[in-house]
């Protein structure tokens, strides 16, 4: 037993979404009961997102003030606007694991979601913006990308993305790259010099380019793959164009992460048998493959072996560096830089690495914001959820605006983009490509 409190490490368990109980609707319903129940005593989260407003202004406005007296088909309105950061769990909740009351509402909210797709499915548009990858593929073919840009671009074009994938007019919607990353950067091995390990590194590096990478932001990946190698890395990208499952694990459609895990996987292995650690330039991406994967398939020897050589990019290059192995030689300040740390990279529990690498370049101060952006792929952009998104992030752009720096950044572009368009500034940059132009290289 566990007092509100107490010093131990937060432990997340399995997902058993193979068990039947998992699916048991009535099971579901009184977990939701109970875990609504001690949110409302609390109401620490109110701030996070949309999800706890929901749920409190449901309680306050029952006739019996408590959640008793919310209908059941209501509780599905709080898992509607969980996007699965796990701040509350990560900053906010006393009671997560091992406190007696185990409290997980992220992934409870996960288990909600899956029940609502087995039972109904999902929406068109919501299918489609769950698979960027089949998305990007399709719409960066010669012939169709620069059609596709100008729909984005344009008034009449967004009123059509509004009537069919029911995409927000006001969202940030990112232009498709011409070409893409594979036909811009080749598969091959790139040695810089012999491979040296420094701590759980082994000195060989495969990028993970992630569908935003291939087919909307290519010089992400390959500010990245120059950073690494000037690094004396030995670097390359993974042949895969697919997707780490992220948008269908938060539609709730566990069966197309699996599959989805069983299409990556043997190629991401082939290249850790090969030496090498994977990287991704987007942490929801990381993410999956370090915790989300092992959590939802907890028995795979597969999924841990790869977890084990999963790294943030500067998680890597602070390893690097710990170890004398990271060049401090740079050319460019970069002066202010307002830094937002994403959710899903503050959950991995490495530090601040980030801010960490770019304070070594002179001339420079890194301001962080720890807050969520409130984007989350498709939810800062769908008609239901904009404003919300958009809400949750003003917070975050006031703090950015503060701070009157010349660079606004994220590890997530894509919350560095929605912050960056509500603020009217433009495009927010990879801290990955701030560190390529602080080498000069």
């Amino acid at each position: 037993m566990t007092r509100e409190g107490g010093i131990e490490a937060p432990t997340r368990y399995p997902v058993p979404w193979k068990e039947p109980e998992f699916w048991d609707t009535e099971a579901l319903h009184k977990e939701l009961e109970r875990v609504y129940d001690i949110c409302h005593g609390c109401r620490r989260c109110v701030s996070l997102c949309q999800a706890f407003p929901t749920l409190f202004d449901l309680v306050d406005e029952s006739e019996t003030l408590e959640v008793d007296g919310v209908a059941r088909d209501d509780y599905f309105k709080v898992v509607d606007q969980c996007y699965l950061c796990d701040l509350c769990y990560q900053t906010k909740c006393p009671y997560v694991p091992p406190h007696e009351w185990e409290v997980d509402f992220p992934h409870l909210m996960l288990r909600a979601k899956a029940h609502q797709f087995r039972a109904s499915g999902a929406s068109a548009s919501r299918k489609v913006l769950s698979a960027p990858d089949k998305l990007g593929r399709w719409s960066s073919k010669p012939g169709i990308v620069k059609l596709v840009n100008k729909v984005n671009r344009s008034t009449g074009g967004r009123k059509l993305l509004k009537s069919t994938l029911r995409i927000h007019p006001d969202a940030h919607v990112p232009p498709v790259a011409d070409p893409p990353l594979a036909k811009r950067v080749g598969t091959e091995d790139e040695p810089a010099s012999e491979a040296r390990e420094a701590g759980r590194t082994r000195g060989k590096v495969a990028v993970f380019g992630t569908c935003f990478g291939h087919y909307n932001r290519p010089e992400m990946v390959e500010d990245m793959l120059s950073v690494f190698r000037h690094n004396g890395i030995h670097t390359r990208l993974a042949p895969s164009t697919g997707c780490c499952g992220m948008p269908k694990m938060e539609l709730g459609d566990l069966a197309a992460v699996e599959r989805l895990k069983n299409e990556q996987l043997p190629g991401l292995l082939e290249l850790v048998d090969g030496g090498y650690d994977i990287i991704t330039p987007i942490p929801s991406c990381t993410l999956m493959f370090k915790q989300e994967w092992p959590l939802l398939f907890p028995e795979d020897a597969d999924v841990a072996r790869l977890r084990a050589h999963t790294f943030d990019p500067f998680e890597y290059l602070a390893a690097r560096h710990k170890e004398g192995l990271l060049s401090t030689t740079f050319k460019n300040p970069l002066g202010v830089v307002s830094y937002h740390v994403p959710c899903h990279q503050r959950v991995q529990n490495i530090g601040p690495k980030t801010r960490d690498i770019l304070a070594l370049v002179p001339d420079t101060e890194i301001k962080t914001v720890e807050r969520c952006s409130g984007h989350d792929g498709s939810y800062g952009v769908r008609v239901e959820t904009f404003e919300n998104a958009a809400r949750i992030g003003r917070p975050v752009v006031r703090q950015l605006n503060r701070h009157e720096a010349q660079h606004v950044s994220s590890d997530c572009p894509l919350a560095g983009d929605h912050l960056a368009h509500l603020n009217g500034s433009g495009e927010a940059r990879h801290p990955i490509s701030l560190l390529r132009y602080a080498y000069g290289i």
